[in-house]
Order: structure tokens, then C-alpha cells, then sequence
């Protein structure tokens, strides 16, 4: 790949039940998503044209879809998930996923906990 664009979304928020608590699952919370999308956007630029694209209201919908889904116990299961759905589903090159839990069972004072994966798509 030659060029390296990016489409980056962040702040994604969505509701989730991901945790290893019992009560995380019941209980659920929000989760903070960010993703940075490298992809080749010279056709796009060029036909004006979306389709020639990544439509980030699709991706932000898919990234929904899945924090809003089957729950799993870690950050790193769910960024993974996003990761290779994002990367089979769109005409991305590579994904950088960051996954925030604010609200994390955490007995002390802090600001964010969150993870962050990158992902490439494997050439077959």
C-alpha cells in the first residue's frame, strides 16, 4: 500500500454488558470506542462519491452492533471483535481500535481504562 489515508471516528459511546463481574453483565455500562481506519481514499476523492469509500455511519453502526452485543469478559475480546468485523466488512487496510471503559470496576479514582489493538487485513 503506497498511500495511507486515515478515517478516524472517535467517542463512539455505546451501552454494553462486557465485564467479568456478574454484575457488569447485569448492570451493563457505557463503553467509549475510537477507531482509526488506514485506507486508500484516492478513487473517493476523485468520484465524489461515497461509495468509493468507507461509510463511517455504517462502520459507527457495525461498532454498535457489536458493543451492544453478546457480552465477553475482557476490553481486548471486544476490540479484537471489532477489529475483524471492521476489517472483513470494509475496505479498510488496517484498523487501530481503542476500547474505553470509564466506568470500570476500579475501587480508586481515575479517569478512563481502555485498550488498544492493531489490526491488519492478512493478504490471501
Amino acid at each position: 500500500m503506497d498511500v495511507v489515508d486515515e478515517i478516524t471516528l472517535t467517542g463512539l459511546r455505546v451501552f454494553g454488558r462486557h465485564g467479568v463481574y456478574d454484575h457488569e453483565r447485569r448492570d451493563g455500562q457505557d463503553f467509549v470506542v475510537d477507531l482509526t481506519m488506514l485506507l486508500d481514499t484516492r478513487r473517493a476523492a476523485l468520484t465524489d462519491d461515497v461509495a468509493d469509500t468507507v461509510h463511517y455511519g455504517e462502520v459507527a453502526e457495525e461498532v454498535a452492533a457489536i458493543v451492544g452485543g453478546e457480552p465477553v469478559d475482557l476490553l481486548e475480546t471486544l476490540a479484537a471483535r471489532i477489529a475483524d468485523r471492521l476489517l472483513t466488512s470494509f475496505a479498510v487496510h488496517s484498523i487501530r481500535v481503542t476500547v474505553h471503559k470509564p466506568s470500570a470496576p476500579i475501587p480508586l479514582s481515575f479517569d478512563d481504562v481502555s485498550v488498544s489493538i492493531t489490526r491488519t487485513r492478512q493478504v490471501r
